[in-house]
């Protein structure tokens, strides 16, 4: 569903609320598949029709596992958490299934009863873990917590193509709601680009993003200008108003992209992005 008046942001956490009832319902068929094999196991009963039932439930298994395949591979595609939660809900009733047939083929050939109560309560204990850790994912996304692989990627990226006119980048942030990503971040350039170059250059920034995740993208970027502290760092070759020489490159990190502050050739020296403040003026 598109934005609103009401939802400037989109609709997207509803996927992350959908995605928790969908770790529920896993979780809870996990608690289900081990109080069943308890009960089993303390109450056995007979069973008649083996090969029948294990062909039934077999064909039953396949189909879910192909569906919860195809939801998860949609879901990676479209970064939709809903439907990759719905995928592995699928595929845990698959695993459950397979527990039912690996129990009911050891009690056939072996005669134990207990087997099938014991492999299947395995099984319920890996089904709880899969929706633990739906929950969890889902709990991250409404908090907003970041996501570091994200971040390590994206950074990687604007580090491997940075623009000579890009002195520095900080305050990094970056949100996903649903399929859609929000970045907001500093970027200094040149202290004398006017408005439409400054714009210029953010242009590039987002086009940069979009083409390795996607269109479906926010970008909300506050243009800086660089001061005389940063011109050791900066590697501009034609400026005219450089007041220092190029001394180091200082490669940009998640550390010191996510740092509410310019950079200075202190973040270089230092090494763990901690630079010297004492000539900073502003952000």
């Amino acid at each position: 569903k598109p934005r609103d008046a009401n939802h400037p942001y989109g609709h997207g956490k509803a996927e992350f609320i959908s995605a928790a009832v969908e770790g529920t319902l896993v979780l809870s068929a996990g608690i289900l598949v081990i109080y069943n094999s308890g009960e089993r196991l303390i109450y056995p009963g007979e069973v008649v029709q083996l090969d029948l039932g294990m062909i039934l439930i077999g064909s039953t298994a396949v189909i879910n596992w192909i569906l919860g395949f195809i939801a998860r591979k949609q879901g990676s595609r479209s970064g939709s958490l809903a439907l990759t939660s719905s995928g592995k809900h699928l595929q845990s009733d698959t695993y459950s299934t397979v527990a039912i047939i690996a129990g009911l083929a050891l009690m056939s050939i072996t005669g134990f009863l207990w087997i099938d109560s014991v492999v299947a309560a395995a099984f319920g204990i890996f089904i709880i873990y899969t929706g633990y850790r739906i929950i969890r994912t889902s709990l991250a996304g409404i908090m907003d917590e970041a996501d570091m692989d994200l971040l390590k990627e994206m950074v990687a990226i604007l580090e491997k193509h940075k623009m000579e006119n890009w002195v520095d980048l900080h305050n990094l942030r970056v949100i996903k709601y649903g399929n859609v990503l929000h970045v907001d971040c500093h970027l200094t350039v040149p202290w004398y680009f006017n408005v439409h170059q400054a714009h210029a250059e953010i242009d590039i920034l987002a086009k940069l993003i979009r083409s390795k995740f996607g269109e479906s993208l926010e970008l909300f970027v506050h243009s800086d200008g660089c001061l005389y502290f940063q011109c050791p760092i900066c590697e501009k070759k034609d400026c005219p108003v450089r007041q220092h020489d190029f001394k180091e490159r200082l490669e940009w990190t998640v550390d010191n992209s996510l740092q509410n502050e310019k950079h200075s050739r202190g973040d270089v020296l230092s090494g763990n992005g901690h630079a010297e403040v004492s000539m900073r003026e502003g952000n």
